[in-house]
């Protein structure tokens, strides 16, 4: 017995060894973009078209970011997408809620034609809508209004929001709104006492995912919107132009692009992690 174990012990080294050299690779390969954006961004802009490029910068710069101020309306793109986000998410997460608690909780009519639906909708590829969306939106007088980006980006983060909610609500045992009810609590009081609580990790999750979808999108936001209304993704194009790209600002404007992003998750990173796996179980 103590000779098994003895070997056992080895094994269990080289196992755990195996899973963290495999944890760095993985945290190595989704890193590399992010260090050579920053790499790129702080270095002189003659470095960044070298075409022998350094692992580590020779020297350091912020012009690219004094650069990257002075092109377009990036203060003002900026605002727009961070009010495009936080708009879509928070009708994203109050709708999609009341949508998940209905499905989950309630049995009616054609309930299992609306689960579908909702999956279906997430099979269709966006570039398929482009043209019934502008469409619909220049007969309803949305095109180039945050407004209707904001409609537009609900069309596809609203679907995911109900279904992740869903499998979120499903994990909560009906047992315990019942005894809450046997207590004296209404149906919507018992939800809100007692289900919503448990419920704020996966929204939290949820939200950060429908807040880097609309914050992230491009096509849509390059279509239906303006060259002065437009949003921080479709500003980035600024730097290319028909003499060439400006790689080293265009770095050091994405770097500012992704610090609202970074900063959320920064906050929430707790609950992101409870809320991703919450809903693992059941479905």
């Amino acid at each position: 017995m103590a000779a098994s174990n003895a070997l056992a012990r080895p094994r269990k080294k080289k196992s755990k060894l195996g899973w963290n050299l495999l944890g760095l690779l993985v945290f190595a390969t989704a890193g590399f973009p992010v260090y050579w954006m920053l790499n790129t961004a702080l270095k002189p802009a003659k470095d960044a078209i070298d075409p022998s490029p350094h692992f580590f910068p020779r020297s350091f710069t912020l012009e690219n970011f004094r650069r990257a101020l002075d092109i377009g309306d990036f203060w003002g793109a900026i605002g727009r997408s961070l009010i495009v986000s936080v708009v879509v998410v928070v009708i994203g997460i109050a709708v999609g809620l009341l949508a998940a608690l209905a499905i989950s909780r309630f049995a009616f009519r054609g309930r299992k034609i609306v689960i579908v639906g909702i999956l279906a909708v997430q099979m269709v590829p966006l570039v398929a809508m482009i043209i019934p969306v502008f469409l619909l939106l220049n007969d309803l007088g949305q095109y180039d209004k945050l407004s209707g980006l904001v409609l537009t980006y609900l069309t596809f983060i609203l679907p995911f929001t109900v279904w992740t909610l869903r499998g979120f609500i499903v994990n909560v045992p009906k047992e315990l709104e019942e005894a809450a009810m046997v207590d004296g609590c209404s149906r919507t009081g018992a939800f809100v006492r007692v289900v919503f609580p448990l419920l704020a990790p996966g929204m939290v999750a949820t939200s950060v995912y429908g807040f880097i979808q609309a914050w992230n999108e491009y096509l849509y936001a390059l279509m239906l919107m303006s060259q002065n209304h437009q949003t921080a993704t479709v500003w980035l194009s600024n730097f290319t132009t028909q003499h060439g790209t400006e790689f080293a600002p265009m770095m050091a404007g994405s770097t500012m692009m992704a610090v609202p992003i970074v900063a959320l998750f920064l906050l929430v990173q707790r609950k992101m992690a409870a809320g991703l796996t919450a809903g693992a179980v059941k479905g």
